[in-house]
């Protein structure tokens, strides 16, 4: 099933929750609705679902416009964080409930019903525990209790909002892989509500990131963690260093030594920043090829190194990430000096040069670089 969201507006009283909203969501899509707190998301899932109506625009589904289609008639499954199981009723009887009080010419004999139950409890492997109560189970059991009986409508879309929210970390990341093999197998288009990036880079097919009530980027897996179109989608994306420099023409500048030449056509020149993540940067021999840092202090935590240095010539913090057993890793000593190579980096306006001009200016990517030869 195909979804259409168009020039999508929502206000809550003077605050607007969503801005001129478009997007398309491909039939068997699964695709994750990213963001802070704040910035939309839940909002517009719930849009989509028909839970709550849009200012201005419009949500179809399959090319037909959703406005005047109730909530009942959507055939859509939702999944909530807090599982919303009945307790009086046992594992079975919650997943055939959404079947057993369709209206009676819609609604299948009791042994079908029956045996759809049994099908699903199957699928979300909890074919043994059909005649427990809720109380009974993990949370992550009751969280594929909630997945089944979403799917047993056999709906034509699937929305989950923050659905692995409740659960410990260990019991998150095994539902990630199952629900990715879940949808995989039926086929379902899907969209999820996250703020965490590492749950929608496992999970999603694509990943729309909002900020503010507006998309700052949808885009693969790959391409927004290795094409960030914004400083926000960057720093969003996972942890971050931001080193101001300068560009003239093709040239990147950091304290009046050149770093880089970036590929491309004549750039716009002046202040610009360099968002580098920690694991890209690399201890390098040669001067020439890096910039000089003075080591702070070294951090094992589990299979990472993380080191706490500062450039030598301004005192700007920066973090690098090691794996343990990386051959660089005896070189961050507390106290050392060393140079540091950028691996793969992207240049973006400065937030003082934006903010000094009268005229608004986006901090779109002036420029994506990665050394060529493989990290180490």
């Amino acid at each position: 099933m195909e979804i259409l969201v168009n020039n999508i507006n929502k206000h809550f009283g003077a605050f607007s929750a969503l801005k001129n909203v478009d997007l398309t969501i491909r039939s068997g899509e699964l695709i994750a609705l990213l963001g802070p707190s704040g910035s939309g998301k839940t909002t517009l899932l719930r849009i989509i679902a028909g839970l709550d109506y849009a200012d201005t625009g419009t949500v179809s589904f399959g090319g037909v416009d959703m406005a005047g289609t109730p909530l009942r008639e959507r055939q859509i499954g939702f999944v909530f964080q807090h599982y919303a199981l009945f307790k009086h009723m046992t594992v079975r009887e919650n997943v055939s409930f959404g079947l057993s009080v369709l209206p009676r010419g819609k609604r299948p004999q009791k042994w079908l019903i029956a045996d759809r139950a049994d099908e699903l409890l199957e699928l979300v492997q909890l074919a043994d525990l059909g005649d427990r109560y809720p109380h009974q189970l993990s949370g992550g059991q009751r969280q594929r209790v909630a997945l089944a009986r979403a799917l047993a409508i056999e709906p034509k879309v699937l929305l989950l909002d923050e659905p692995f929210g409740a659960l410990d970390a260990k019991v998150r990341k095994e539902l990630r892989q199952w629900l990715r093999e879940l949808h995989l197998q039926t086929g379902v288009t899907t969209i999820f509500v996250t703020h965490d990036q590492e749950e929608a880079l496992e999970l999603a097919d694509r990943v729309v990131i909002m900020e503010k009530g507006t998309i700052a980027q949808v885009d693969t897996v790959d391409r927004v963690y290795e094409h960030p179109a914004s400083p926000f989608v960057f720093d969003f994306m996972g942890s971050t260093n931001i080193i101001p420099a300068s560009l003239h023409g093709r040239e990147l500048y950091l304290d009046g030594k050149l770093v880089a030449t970036l590929s491309g056509s004549i750039l716009p020149g002046g202040a610009v920043d360099i968002y580098v993540r920690p694991g890209d940067l690399r201890a390098t021999g040669e001067h020439s090829e890096g910039v000089e840092v003075m080591v702070k202090s070294v951090q094992r935590t589990g299979p990472l190194v993380r080191a706490s240095v500062t450039l030598a010539s301004n005192d700007q913090p920066l973090i690098v990430e090691l794996p343990h057993l990386h051959h660089d890793v005896p070189r961050f000593r507390e106290g050392s000096r060393l140079y540091l190579r950028l691996m793969q980096y992207s240049v973006f306006p400065s937030a003082d040069r934006l903010a000094s001009r009268d005229s608004v200016e986006k901090p779109t990517l002036i420029g994506r670089e990665r050394v060529r030869e493989a990290l180490p």
